[in-house]
């Protein structure tokens, strides 16, 4: 715990205190629908971090710009489409809460995470006898919440944590719809993420890695595959106030998706991405305020669209503000 809160007073409050939340969203993506739960990117730079005792909150708005063209085929909502176009903006208010009592020589976190907004979806559907016709669908709505908690511990400059996040399918889900912000089906994922931050020098190397396990969604028979992610993030403090650096991540499905409702088979996904970021550490009264800018490119995709992907991320704490502990 000093550790930590020696690191908060040196950088503000930073945007890795929410390296534990895992963000959902269904953009077009890998497995059924082309999406895993968990969003690629949320994680950079203080991936590892998991701030000191107290409660906090952090608005992080999405977007994805993504197309999957040349007759390419995609499950999405129990149908079989090609030629998608995908604009995707979303919000996600996340709660996060640390007890202020030592779990395992470490810190415990709890979060939980509300999405709401949705895709617009451009895409041709297969029609019986080969074929197809032209749909648009949009929706802005609510998605399933996520529920997480988060295990961290600091030695000088290393800090590393253990996640495990549940998505829970109660969102709104509309079957038949190529257009949706709900999995509507259980996941859980597990991932380990550590940092390497020297405040003398300012650099912070980051890195996450998990596994994202899912059940079958009743509405399509659909059981997606489970699904592997890695994120990684090299970035300088110039200053208190400012920060920047490079982001990147990769994906794969490692295992096929399977059930009555996967008839393009075990349709495995893969993509991978390289991105910049810029953060902004500010105060508004007496309370320390975080802001991070993360954009990147998708390329090498396989069985989901690519495209440009970002996060708009403000954090802060609520109540008294972390201090540093002597």
């Amino acid at each position: 715990m000093r550790s930590a809160a020696r690191l908060l007073a040196t950088v503000g409050l930073g945007a890795g205190v929410f390296s534990s939340v895992l963000l959902g969203a269904e953009a077009v993506q890998a497995a059924e629908n082309g999406a895993g739960f968990y969003l690629l990117g949320a994680r950079g730079p203080m991936a590892g971090l998991l701030a000191p005792p107290g409660t906090y909150i952090q608005n992080d708005t999405y977007f994805y710009f993504g197309e999957l063209g040349g007759s390419r085929q995609l499950p999405v909502g129990g149908q079989v489409v090609a030629d998608v176009d995908v604009k995707l903006i979303a919000d996600f208010v996340t709660g996060l809460w640390v007890l202020p009592e030592d779990v395992m020589g470490g810190n415990l976190g709890f979060s939980a995470i509300v999405p709401f907004g949705g895709p617009k979806v451009d895409a041709s559907v297969s029609l019986p006898g080969g074929l197809s016709r032209g749909v648009e669908d949009s929706i802005f709505t609510i998605g399933d919440p996520v529920v997480g908690a988060s295990l961290g511990w600091h030695e000088g400059d290393f800090h590393w944590s253990t996640n495990l996040s549940v998505n829970i399918p109660i969102g709104d889900y509309h079957k038949g719809e190529i257009a949706n912000l709900s999995f509507n089906r259980w996941a859980a994922d597990l991932t380990f993420a550590g940092t390497w931050f020297n405040p003398e020098t300012g650099i912070d190397l980051s890195g996450a890695a998990g596994f994202t396990f899912n059940g079958e969604n009743p509405a399509t028979d659909y059981r997606t595959g489970t699904e592997f992610h890695t994120e990684w993030a090299l970035s300088k403090q110039f200053t208190p106030q400012f920060s920047a650096g490079f982001i990147g991540y990769f994906y794969q499905q490692v295992t096929g998706d399977s059930g009555p409702g996967a008839r393009l088979g075990d349709f495995k996904g893969r993509v991978a991405s390289l991105g910049g970021t810029v953060g902004y550490n500010f105060k508004m009264g007496e309370t320390p305020v975080s802001l991070r800018l993360k954009v990147f490119q998708e390329f090498a995709a396989k069985n989901r669209a690519e495209g440009t992907a970002g996060f708009v991320t403000v954090s802060f704490p609520i109540g008294t503000p972390p201090k540093q502990v002597e």
